[in-house]
C-alpha cells in the first residue's frame, strides 16, 4: 500500500486544482485562481484537503506544481523589460521571423509582436561559423559598453543569442561573464535554453525565457517561503512541458519549459488511464475554465514535439503564433473553457472565446460582477449544472443572471429566447472543439473516430458525450477525480528531463566517436536534472531527428541506448527508412546522391514508474434505476428531456444507467446525452458508450 503523502497543485486560468494522495486515498478540491497572489489560492486549497485528510503541512512529503503563469505572461505581455544581445547583422531576426506567410492570400495578416522591441536589441560583432569555428572574435569592448547601457536602462532580464551558438557556445558564455560583471540581472543564453538549429526559433525561445524569468522566480520563491511558514519542510518540484518533474531551481532558471506544464499533467493523467485499461489509441480531452486541450495518446504515451506555438493570432493556423523551441507534449489548445465568452459577430453568427471571464469576475452566474455570457452560463440555463450544487455547493450560481447575460449579448441580437441562445452557444463551442480534434488528428495522419476518449477537467465531462457524437467516437472514459485531472497527473509524472543538441551529420560522414561523445554529454545533462529528485532506476530514450539532405524538417528516429560503431550506419539508415515510410507512406531511398543526415540528437531520461494496476473494461452487467430526475436540455434531440440524476458515489461497478442522465460529484458533473448509456467501472471510472454497443 502507498504510505506516502504527496500533493499536486495546478494553477489554471479560472480554477486552482489541488489533489492530495494521502497514503493511497485521494482527496481533492477546486478554488478560484487568485491573479494578484497565485500562491494564495494554492495555500487555500491545501488547507481544505489537509483538513479533509486529517493531516498537516508537516506531514507532506512532496509538493508537485504546474502552472499557466508563464503562458499567461507571454500571451498577455506581462513579462520583464528584456535586453536581447545578438550577433551583428541579426538584430531583426525575431521580427522578420522566417518570412513565410501562414495565409498567403490574407492582405491583413497579423503576426505576434516580438517580445523584445528593436530599441532593446543590441548587436555585437563576432561570428561563429556553421561548423562551429570562430570566424571573427567577439567584440568584448562593445559588450562592456552594452552592459553599461543595460545597467542604466531599467531592464529586468537579459537574453543572449548568437548565430550558430548551438555548435559552439563560447561567445555566449563569455558575453554572459562580461554582462554579469556589470549588472545583477538574470541572464539567459540560447545555447543552454534551446541548443537547436534554426535561429528564429532559438532566439525567440531565449527571449521568452528571459522575459518570464524574473516573474516566475519571484513567484516560486514566494510559494516556497509561504509553504515553509505553514510548516511544510518537503521539497517542491515543478512539472515541465515535456511531462517530467524538475527542481524549483531548474524551473526558475528555465521557466520557458513551464509554458505547457499544466496541460502536460493532464496528458500524463490520460496516458495512465490508457495504460490501466490497456487502450492503445486514446484521445485526451481536457476542458477547464479557460481553454480546452486535445492530445493523441498511442501505445500509452502522449505524442511529443520539439517546438510549439503560443499566442496564435489565427486559431488553428500553424505559423501564426510565437514559436517556443523546447521539448513538449504535443497537443492542440483552443480558447474553449467554461469561462469562454459568447458573442455575436458582424455576420450574426454566435462565437465563443478566445476571451475568457476567468475567475475575476467569472461567468455572470458566479455573481461576482461578470455581465457577459460564458459557456458555464449556457450550461446552467440548459440545466446541465445544478446552480445549488456547483463545486459541492461551495459556489452558489444564479440562473437568472446567466439568462439575463445570454439574452443581452446573444438572444436579443438574434431574436432567440435564453434557452435557444444557450443551445446555440453550446453547439458552437462543442463544434469548435470537435473541429480542433479533427484538425489535430488529420495533421498527425490519424482517424479521430478510431480512438476512445478520456475526458477530464472541470468542464469536459459536461461536454464529452456531445463531442463524441460529433466525432463519431463510441466510448469515453471519465476517470475518478476527473475535475482535477491535471493535478492528479502531476502525482503520476516521472522525474524526467530531455536534453538535445543539433549536429548535422550525413550518414556517409558518420563518425561514431563524435556521436558517442555528444550522447554522453546529453546523458550527463539529462540525468543530472533527474538525480535532483530521485535515486531510483533511470530509463533513457535516444532519438535522432533525421531527414533527406535538402528537406526543411526532420522526423524522429529511435536509436538504441548503447555506444555506436561504424557498422551501425546500416542500422540507422534502416530505422530512418522505416520511420519515413510510417510518416509518408513510402521511403524515397535509392535515388542517386540522396544523402540521409542526422540533424538533432535527443536524450530523454526519467525514473522508472510503477505500472498502474490493470483494470478490465466492463460494459455493464445490470441496469441502475435512479430515484431522482429533473428536466435537462438534450442537444441530440434539441429539447428538454426527463433526465436521471445520480450521485457518482451511489454507483457500484457494473451498474449501467441509461441516458439521458447526469452523474454528479463535487468537482464536476458528467452529462450523458440520449444516444449514450454510462457504466461504472471497477476502478470508479465512468464509461460513456453508445446504446448500440453490446453489453
Amino acid at each position: 500500500m502507498n504510505s506516502t503523502i504527496r500533493l499536486g497543485a495546478d494553477i489554471g486560468g479560472t480554477f486552482t486544482d489541488i489533489a492530495l494522495d494521502c497514503r493511497g486515498v485521494m482527496v481533492s478540491t477546486k478554488v478560484l485562481t487568485n491573479y494578484t497572489a497565485p500562491e494564495q489560492a494554492i495555500l487555500d486549497g491545501i488547507d481544505i484537503v489537509l483538513e479533509q485528510a486529517g493531516v498537516n503541512y508537516g506531514d507532506l512529503e512532496i509538493v508537485i506544481h504546474g502552472t499557466t503563469l508563464a503562458t499567461n505572461a507571454l500571451i498577455e505581455r506581462r513579462g520583464a523589460k528584456t535586453a536581447f544581445v545578438t550577433t551583428e547583422g541579426f538584430r531583426d531576426v525575431i521580427e522578420m521571423r522566417t518570412e513565410s506567410r501562414f495565409d498567403q492570400y490574407d492582405l491583413n495578416i497579423q503576426l505576434p509582436t516580438p517580445l523584445v522591441p528593436r530599441e532593446d536589441r543590441f548587436p555585437i560583432a563576432g561570428r561563429i561559423g556553421a561548423q562551429g569555428q570562430e570566424l571573427a572574435p567577439l567584440d568584448e569592448a562593445a559588450l562592456e559598453a552594452v552592459a553599461e547601457t543595460i545597467a542604466a536602462g531599467g531592464y529586468g532580464a537579459v537574453a543572449i543569442g548568437f548565430i550558430h551558438s548551438y555548435l559552439n557556445p563560447a561567445h555566449e558564455r563569455r558575453a554572459r561573464e562580461i554582462i554579469a560583471a556589470k549588472v545583477a540581472l538574470p541572464i539567459s543564453i540560447s545555447s543552454e535554453v534551446s541548443p537547436q538549429m534554426r535561429e528564429f526559433e532559438r532566439f525567440n525561445t531565449v527571449c521568452a525565457n528571459a522575459y518570464v524569468r524574473p516573474q516566475m522566480a519571484s513567484y516560486l520563491d514566494r510559494l516556497q517561503v509561504r509553504l515553509k511558514d505553514k510548516g511544510a519542510s518537503c521539497p517542491v518540484f515543478m512539472i515541465h512541458s515535456g511531462g517530467g518533474l524538475v527542481s524549483v531551481d531548474t524551473a526558475a532558471e528555465f521557466p520557458v519549459r513551464l509554458v505547457e506544464s499544466g496541460p502536460a499533467g493532464g496528458a500524463i493523467f490520460a496516458a495512465d488511464v490508457a495504460k490501466r485499461f490497456d487502450l492503445d489509441k486514446v484521445v485526451s480531452y481536457d476542458m477547464g475554465g479557460t481553454t480546452a486541450k486535445i492530445c493523441l495518446i498511442e501505445d500509452f504515451a502522449p505524442k511529443t514535439a520539439r517546438t510549439f506555438e503560443v499566442a496564435r493570432t489565427t486559431r488553428f493556423a500553424k505559423g501564426s503564433g510565437m514559436p517556443i523551441s523546447i521539448p513538449v507534449i504535443e497537443m492542440i489548445e483552443i480558447g474553449a473553457g467554461g469561462g469562454s465568452i459568447a458573442w455575436v459577430d458582424a455576420m450574426g453568427r454566435i462565437q465563443t472565446g478566445p476571451e475568457s471571464a476567468a475567475s475575476e469576475p467569472g461567468p455572470a452566474c458566479y455573481q461576482r460582477g461578470g455581465e457577459r455570457p460564458a459557456i458555464t452560463d449556457a450550461d446552467v440555463v440548459l440545466a446541465k449544472i445544478d446552480p445549488d450544487n456547483f463545486a459541492g455547493g461551495a459556489i452558489k450560481l444564479s440562473r437568472p443572471l446567466a439568462e439575463a447575460a445570454i439574452l443581452k449579448d446573444v438572444g436579443a441580437k438574434l431574436g432567440l429566447d435564453a434557452r435557444a441562445a444557450a443551445f446555440g452557444i453550446g453547439e458552437v463551442v462543442d463544434e469548435n472543439m470537435a473541429n480542433a480534434a479533427r484538425v489535430h488528428a488529420v495533421e498527425n495522419g490519424k482517424n479521430i473516430s478510431d480512438n476512445i476518449m478520456v475526458a477530464f477537467g472541470g468542464a469536459a465531462p459536461l461536454h464529452a458525450a456531445r463531442l463524441c457524437e460529433k466525432l463519431g467516437i463510441g466510448e469515453c472514459l471519465i476517470p475518478p477525480g476527473a475535475g482535477v485531472g491535471s493535478a492528479i497527473g502531476f502525482l503520476k509524472a516521472p522525474f524526467g528531463y530531455e536534453s538535445l543538441a543539433s549536429r548535422i551529420v550525413g550518414l556517409s560522414d558518420f563518425q561514431p566517436e563524435d556521436i558517442n561523445a555528444l550522447i554522453a554529454d546529453l546523458k550527463a545533462t539529462a540525468e543530472g536534472f533527474v538525480r535532483q529528485g530521485t535515486e531510483g532506476t533511470i530509463l533513457r530514450e535516444i532519438t535522432a531527428f533525421m531527414r533527406y539532405r535538402g528537406q526543411g524538417w526532420e522526423i524522429p528516429v529511435p536509436l538504441p541506448d548503447r555506444p555506436f560503431t561504424g557498422d551501425d550506419v546500416a542500422l540507422i539508415r534502416t530505422r530512418f527508412l522505416d520511420a519515413y515510410a510510417r510518416f509518408f507512406g513510402r521511403a524515397i531511398d535509392g535515388l542517386s546522391g540522396l544523402e540521409i543526415e542526422i540533424v538533432t540528437i535527443s536524450v530523454k531520461a526519467m525514473d522508472e514508474r510503477p505500472a498502474p494496476e490493470p483494470v478490465t473494461l466492463t460494459r455493464g452487467e445490470r441496469p441502475f434505476h435512479p430515484a431522482q430526475h429533473r428536466k435537462v436540455f438534450d442537444p441530440a434531440q434539441a429539447t428538454e428531456l426527463t433526465t436521471a440524476i445520480v450521485a457518482r458515489e451511489d454507483l457500484a461497478a457494473g451498474d449501467r444507467v441509461s441516458g439521458p442522465a447526469v452523474i454528479t460529484e463535487r468537482e464536476t458533473s458528467t452529462v450523458v446525452t440520449s444516444p449514450f448509456d454510462v457504466v461504472m467501472q471497477p476502478d470508479g471510472s465512468l464509461l460513456i458508450l453508445r446504446k448500440d454497443i453490446a453489453q
